[in-house]
């Protein structure tokens, strides 16, 4: 199991940033996202993978799970959707006002 997920983290992590290091707007914006999507799932692994153990402490002695990884993950992922919402309309914007999806300055020929 921590095999599968550790190649799922780095296969993310390498797709994002070949996307990042694109040339036109919406390519570098997907590949921030698969970024962050790598970042959550690093962030839910260092919690430990613990499966059958109670969420929540119901008994006195009985082992539990840690929420405090997968409130971060949560949190992480609403201000990731929110981030590439914004990052989405301002390269619409670009487009718009410049003509072109280009991240660099020059209209592509």
């Amino acid at each position: 199991m921590e095999l599968l997920y550790a190649f799922s983290v780095g296969l993310l992590t390498a797709c994002g940033v070949y996307l990042t290091l694109r040339g036109r707007t919406f390519p570098v914006v997907l590949g921030l996202t698969l970024i962050s999507y790598a970042v959550n799932l690093f962030l839910f692994a260092m919690g430990g993978l613990l499966p059958g153990r109670a969420p929540i402490l119901s008994e006195v002695g009985t082992e539990y799970a840690d929420p405090l990884p997968q409130a971060l993950v949560l949190t992480a992922i609403v201000i990731g959707f929110a981030m590439t919402a914004f990052v989405t309309m301002l390269a619409l914007k670009a487009r718009a006002e410049d003509g072109h999806d280009g991240v660099d300055k020059e209209a592509p020929r």
